[in-house]
Order: C-alpha cells, then structure tokens, then sequence
C-alpha cells in the first residue's frame, strides 16, 4: 500500500498504475530521455482524459472536487513510471492560483488547466521587480531554472514584496536548459516589462504556500520514485548471483535495501501528511510540508544512490532505467532548495510550539460508541481506592480491551482506541502490567482454562510481578540456539541453566520461560515454554551492573528448578511459537514509543531557553523530521488496522526507527552540552543527559538489535533470501 490508506485510494493508485503500464512504457521514458527537444508526450490527451489534471479542483473549474490528498497518490504511481511530461508542473501551478483569492483568476485559468488544453510552471526561486502602473503590475527578471517551463502556457512567478502573478507563457522567452533530469526538464525564464492586468495578480498567494504546495508534491512523487527504486533493487538482489549465492543473502546487500524501505515508508508518511495538512488548511501546515520537503525529497535520492550501488555495474549503465530516476529525485530536492533551510524551518517551528501534533481522529459514526464508552469510564474515574479501581479495570476487561472475553472485552481497533482516549482524557490510569503485556495474549491463546483463571485475572489488575526468562549468554537475538535443559521428571521437569539480561528478575513474583526438552530436535523444535515461579528452590538472581552504574538487568541462575507439568504453556517440544508469540507482542510494545528513551518532547524541553543558531538548527530540525515521521508511521498503522489491513512487519520498521532515534537525541542534547557533557554530577542537568546518553545504548540491542531487525524488514517485507544455515 503507498501513501493512501483507504479503499478508494488503494483504487485510486490501481487506476493510475494501470493507465501508467499501458501508456507509459519503458520505450516513452526512454524517447522522451534521448529526444533534441522536450515534446508533450503522446499520452498527454489520455491522461487528461482521465481527469487527473483536475483532480483537486472544485467542479466548478473543471475539476473532480477532491483534494491534495488525492493528488497526492496520482503522484507517487506517476512517479513510479518516471512519467515524462509536465504533470507535475501543471498541478503545482494550478493548486497555487487555485489558493489565490481572484475569483477571476482562477475561473479563467483553471478549467484549461484541468483539461490538459494548457499547461503550467512555477518558478521557486528568484523574484521579478514590479513597478505599479495603475491597476496593473509591470514586471521584470529572469528565473534560471523553472520545471516544466518550456512545455508551459501559463508561468506562475513570484514578485518583489511577496506578491505572485500569472503570465502567458507568450509573453515570456523561455530559453531550454541542458538539464539533469531529460525527461522533464527545465527552463531559464525571462521576462521583460510585462504588464499583469489585475485578473492575473493571484492576491492571497504567498511564497511560503507555494513552496509548501510543492514540498508536499514533490514528496509525493519522490516517494513514487523511491517505491520502484527499492522493488527494483530488491528483485535483482533476488536473483543476481556472486560467491554461489544471493546478493540478497549478503547482510551487507540486505541490511542496505532494507533502509531504502524504510526511507520510503518514512518518504509517504510525511507527503500523505503534508497533502492532509495544505488540504485542512490547517494552522500548522507549513511543519507538515517543511517535514515533506526533509523527509521524502532525501529518500528520494537516498533511495536512487542505494538502488544503484544494489544493481552495482549494471545499474551504472546508461542503458538501465535507475539513471533516469537519479536524476529526477535530485532536480526534485535541488529545485525544492537544500535540505537543511527546510530543516532549519522545522526547527524554527517547533521552537515555537508550531509543531504538528500527531493524533487520531474518529469519524462521526464513532460517537454513540464513545458516548457509551465515556459514560463506563466515568464510573471507573470516581472510584478513590488505587486497589479497587485496578480490580474493576482488570475484571471488566479495560486493561487489555483487545482480549477475548471474560479477560478483556473482545474490542476492535476502533473501540480500543476510544478506550485510550477516554482513559486518558478522564485521567484514568490503569496498573503498569509491564513485561505482563508480553505475556497474556500468549497465555489466552494457548494456556489452559486453569492458567488462565490463574494467571490473567491477577496479572490484569496488576498484582503479578513478571519477568521474560528468554535470553541466554549464546541465544540473545538467535534465541531459538538456548541451551536450558528442562529434564523429565515425575509430576513435571526440572530446570537447569542460565537466563542473561532479565529485566526486573530481583522483584518478579514470576517468569516465562523457555528451555531445551529435547535435544535432539531440530533447531526450532524440542523446545518448550514455562511458567517458573521465581521463588522456588534453586532459582538465583543476581544483578548486573549496567554501564549507567544501574542495575535494571540480572542474571538468573536455574539449578534443577522444579516446574510442574500444569505450568507449562501449550504443547511440550512445542513452545517455539507460544515464544513467537510473547516476542511479537513484545516487538508491538517495543514500537508504539513513548516511555524509555528521549523523544522529540524531550528534545525541544532541553532546547527551551538555549540559543538554536544557525549552525545547530539544521541539526534540530532533521531530528524533529525524523521524530515527526515515526509518529507518523504509527498512525498510519493504527489506520491500516481500522482499515482491516494488517501491518505485518511495519511493527519492526517503527520499532528500530524509533529506538535509533531515542539513540540519536540523547546524543544530541549530550554532546550539545560542551565541556558540561564530561561530569556527571547526579541531578545535575549534565548529569541526566549523560545517564540518557549512556542508558540509549541498549535501545538498538534489547527486543531484537538492529541488524535483526533488518533482516526481518528484508526477509519479511522486501522477500529477500534467508541467511544460510551455519554450515550450509
């Protein structure tokens, strides 16, 4: 799925991909590459026929009555074809003049427009000197490169002071341009005394609309581009073989498409956002596309240079088509201006608490729903006793809503997420079940009815401790390699080994835990997973003192651990998937943010009443980008999931974007401190960055370390082939 997320997006985006194979072949990019001069291509009057043109324009100027959003998804599948023409020029011109407050400008220009009977062009850098001459502007300059100009009957063009006019093509010289991308080019545009009547001067046209509108366009088909880039690259790694095997088996070769999927993930988040944004006019608008303008256009090009380096020789050739996409993402992020002024505007905004916020709206049909729901919560919000109110939370199924009955209350997406926003906004707070959420949906799938009336019931109303007995010293991200044996004995199996890097093990009351029964078994198999109480005989825990001078993790010491049969969960040899399913569950945590590491939040707090120059801006602001698409890509999973589509291993994707990113922002504000950044005097502010600094080094290790994460992303989503076997 691309940037769109509903049904009639998804058929939107088919549509297009559709007309594109049809009329768009390899052969019309490649003749519009080699031609002495660029043409309107011959697909020009088809694709205008379809009504693409018009897309985001009311009916009463010719066009379909959508949105940016709409657009926005023709865009990406257009840019997957590395369509050839003035497309994208057209619509940007005509969403600008659309934004004017001339009625007669935009009745005269827009129905043309969305047609396809004339073209447009926008020039985004430079400015025209204007003189008054009565109602009229007469206007001078010259713009050195304009996309699309040459091909264009109507140039839209930016004057000294701010203000934007409308001029005939005719009334220009518009000189081609050797030009980086060949099957779009640009053009050097002169105008000279110009007179502009007053139904062409776009009043309420600003320069900061114009390069947001083009921000969120650009993103779009930049994200276009970087799709078939990172399908390309990952069907030659399939197949292209060297040292007898896979490119695609390399990890070198995996883990690097594996980061252009991401990127491109990251690429529609923030131009799906930004066309939502312009079409909401929402007050924060200019983040949104600021964001676009970071985010995706680098993807663009990140995502051509990887692809490249992927195909190796062949992707170097002329005769291959990922030249053709280089170039068209680098003139997309050079004619959007350097990453790093947009960063700086991020930066500047959020500084200024112009920050998008990423939250969850509900349609109206919702509202009998969460009426009901509020009226439920109420109750729970007047109970005093912290002890009751966690009983009534856990026995009524609110801590675990997602549950089947009697243990949660069997909620859809869309229910659970009314019970979080009403917990929330009633200040309701249920217990922190912590490693317990790992736990219970595999004790509900495959515990027996007496563990579960056990175990549920209390660890839901938070009065079970738990611990994850999973790692080993030779099993932590290959775990399915441990070697806890767990013998036969009678009534049950005696424990022995030693568990690594358990969290919490000094107060858990419990731990699940899996361990070896049969030896013999392949790999994945004779394993089985238990319930271990941590109180039993045998069982030793001791700390272990973590580089922050904490002692959070422990090791745990099993010598012949007795565990009776009705502690173990599903069937014996069989607990490498009840262990899958506590690890899924653990990775879905894991990526939903939020509690452990320094976010954006964290980041603009400690920047509150330092002096953000020029130099550190950029800096900021490509973290707040960053930050601000991962959240981003959380909605977009949630909405997925309301939408009846399964995000599968996105989890993963948002999980190691996340924790990088916790990572990459306590460095920051560490290392943003100088000379103050070498003590660590406890409370001290210094001393607090230097705890984050160090305590984020696990962030990219514990739930799977980031190279497991990206073979998983590789392997799962990009269908890359599997590392071999040792020894095979």
């Amino acid at each position: 799925m691309g940037i769109g997320l509903t049904e009639e997006h998804e058929a939107l985006a088919d549509s297009v991909r559709g007309f594109a194979e049809r009329n768009i072949p390899a052969a019309a990019v490649r003749a519009a590459l080699d031609a002495e001069e660029e043409t309107r291509p011959g697909f020009w009057r088809s694709l205008a026929d379809q009504g693409l043109l018009g897309l985001h324009l009311d009916e009463e100027h010719g066009g379909q009555g959508y949105g940016l959003l709409e657009l926005a998804v023709v865009l990406e599948e257009l840019g997957r074809a590395a369509a050839p023409g003035p497309f994208l020029p057209t619509v940007l011109a005509s969403a600008a003049i659309d934004a004017s407050g001339n009625a007669k400008a935009r009745a005269e220009l827009l129905p043309a427009l969305a047609n396809g009977t004339r073209t447009g062009a926008v020039a985004l850098d430079g400015a025209l000197t204007g003189r008054r001459d009565g109602d009229s502007l007469v206007v001078s300059g010259t713009f050195g490169t304009v996309l699309g100009a040459a091909l264009a009957d109507v140039l839209v063009l930016p004057v000294d002071g701010g203000t934007w006019v409308a001029v005939d093509a005719a009334n220009a010289t518009v000189t081609p341009v050797a030009s980086l991308d060949r099957t779009r080019r640009v053009a050097a545009v002169e105008v000279n005394g110009v007179t502009v009547a007053p139904d062409r001067v776009l009043d309420g046209v600003t320069t900061a609309r114009v390069r947001d509108l083009a921000a969120a366009l650009f993103g779009a088909e930049a994200a276009g581009l970087a799709g078939r880039l990172v399908s390309t690259a990952a069907e030659y790694a399939k197949v292209r073989e060297q040292f007898g095997r896979p490119i695609g088996q390399f990890q070198g070769v995996k883990h690097k498409a594996a980061r252009s999927l991401i990127s491109l993930e990251q690429a529609r988040a923030a131009a799906w956002d930004a066309a939502r944004a312009l079409d909401e006019d929402a007050p924060d608008a200019g983040f949104a596309a600021a964001v676009a303008a970071v985010i995706a256009a680098d993807a663009g090009v990140r995502t051509a240079r990887d692809a490249i380096q992927i195909l190796g020789g062949i992707g170097f050739t002329w005769e291959h088509d990922a030249h053709i996409y280089l170039r068209r993402v680098s003139t997309l992020r050079a004619l959007l201006g350097p990453s790093k002024e947009w960063a700086a505007k991020v930066a500047a905004l959020a500084l200024d608490g112009g920050r998008r916020e990423v939250v969850l709206e509900l349609d109206e049909d919702a509202r009998p729903l969460r009426e009901r729901i509020r009226a439920e919560i109420a109750e729970l919000a007047a109970i005093t006793g912290k002890d009751e109110l966690y009983r009534r939370l856990g026995d009524e199924g609110w801590t675990a809503p997602h549950l089947p009955g009697p243990w949660g209350r069997a909620a859809g997406p869309v229910e659970q997420i009314l019970i979080q926003q009403e917990l929330k906004a009633a200040k309701v707070k249920g217990p922190n079940i912590g490693i317990g959420a790992w736990l219970v949906p595999s004790i509900v799938r495959y515990g027996t009815d007496e563990q579960k009336e056990r175990f549920l019931r209390p660890t839901l109303q938070g009065r079970i401790v738990w611990c994850q007995l999973f790692s080993e010293p030779g099993a932590g991200s290959d775990l399915a390699s441990l070697s806890m044996k767990a013998e036969r004995v009678e009534g049950g199996w005696r424990l022995t080994g030693q568990k690594i890097w358990t969290s919490l093990a000094q107060h858990a009351e419990w731990g699940f835990c899996v361990a070896r029964t049969d030896p013999g078994a392949p790999k994945h198999d004779g394993i089985t997973y238990f319930l271990v109480d941590m109180r039993s005989e045998g069982v030793d825990v001791r700390p272990l003192r973590e580089l922050t001078g904490d002692a959070l993790f422990n090791e745990v010491f099993l010598d012949g651990v007795f565990v009776p049969d009705d502690r173990v969960v599903g069937e014996v040899n069989q607990g490498w998937q009840v262990a899958r399913n506590t690890l899924s569950n653990e990775r879905v945590s894991l990526s939903t943010g939020g509690g452990l590491g320094m976010g954006v939040p964290e980041l603009l707090a400690f920047l509150r009443g330092r002096d953000v120059g020029p130099v550190a801006a950029p800096e900021v602001g490509a973290l707040v980008a960053q930050g601000q698409s991962i959240d981003l890509l959380g909605l977009r999973t949630t909405l997925k999931q309301l939408n009846g589509v399964e995000p599968g291993a996105e989890a993963s994707v948002r999980k190691l974007l996340g924790v990088q990113f916790n990572q990459d922002v306590a460095d920051y504000c560490w290392a943003a401190q100088g000379a103050a950044a070498a003590t660590e005097v406890p409370l001290a502010e210094s001393g607090i960055m230097a705890r984050a600094m160090l305590f984020s080094r696990a962030m990219t290790i514990y739930g799977g370390t980031t190279e497991v994460q990206l073979n998983i992303i590789g392997e799962r989503l990009l269908g890359l082939p599997r590392d071999p076997e040792p020894g095979k």
